[in-house]
Order: C-alpha cells, then sequence, then structure tokens
C-alpha cells in the first residue's frame, strides 16, 4: 500500500554541511541532507493516517506539521537524499502497521498454588516470632 504512493513531489530537501569528522571534505561540502515532508498539508494520505503518524512521531513533528528526517552518514549527498527517502518509507510502515491486540493469559494452577504455599508459610513463620516474643 505505502510502497505504491509516490511521495516525492511532496517531499522537500534541504542540505547543510555535514558534522564531526572528513577533513576538508566536511568543511567545503554540503552533504547531510535533511528530508521535509508536511504531514497535514499531503494529499497522498488521509486523515486517519495522518493522526497516527503525528502519535508516532510527534517528537520529530514541528508544530507547523513537518516531519523531519535527516542523514549524513555518507559522504555523498545523493546517497544521503536516498537514505532520507528509505528512513521516510520505514517510518511509514512502521506507523501504518497495526497493533496485535494482547490476548490475556490465565495463570497456571502450578503458578498459584505456590504462590499460596510461600505465603502460607510466610505467615507461619511470622506467627512463630509472635509466639516466642510473648
Amino acid at each position: 500500500m505505502i510502497e505504491d504512493l509516490n511521495f516525492e513531489a511532496e517531499f522537500e530537501f534541504i542540505t547543510s554541511r555535514s558534522s564531526g569528522p572528513g577533513g576538508q571534505n566536511v568543511n567545503k561540502t554540503e552533504t547531510r541532507v535533511e528530508l521535509r515532508f508536511d504531514v497535514i498539508k499531503s494529499n497522498l494520505i488521509s486523515e486517519e493516517e495522518k493522526t497516527k503518524i503525528r502519535l508516532k512521531y510527534e517528537h520529530k513533528i514541528s508544530k507547523e506539521g513537518i516531519l523531519s528526517i535527516t542523514s549524513q552518514t555518507s559522504r555523498s549527498q545523493l546517497e544521503n537524499k536516498i537514505d532520507c527517502i528509505r528512513k521516510f518509507y520505514e517510518m511509514l510502515s512502521i506507523a501504518f502497521k497495526p497493533e496485535k491486540k494482547r490476548k490475556p493469559t490465565k495463570i497456571p494452577r502450578a503458578v498459584q498454588l505456590n504462590r499460596l504455599e510461600g505465603k502460607k508459610k510466610n505467615a507461619e513463620k511470622k506467627q512463630n516470632r509472635k509466639k516466642d516474643f510473648l
């Protein structure tokens, strides 16, 4: 479903100088890529999907509703751009994955009996202390 949609018309890319080691290459080239996607104004996803994205990635979405993804792992701007796009589609697939419902399980009889036996021993121990004290 998500793979069928082409969001690239709605992407905005911003480049900047990458941080970290890299020598002179870091100082002169803008290899860090930031992908910006306006979740609120997107025409390709439904309102329900927009709320799922906003709830799942609220720390990555600004107040204006813009999802921001960055990559600076490669020395190539193009590879970082491809990495941002890959991260975006991964995030969407995680956000749209249906949550599994929890199946309540019964506590096994042996575990219940073991717990009660432990409580009886503890109560007996305290009763014995009480008799010695008087």
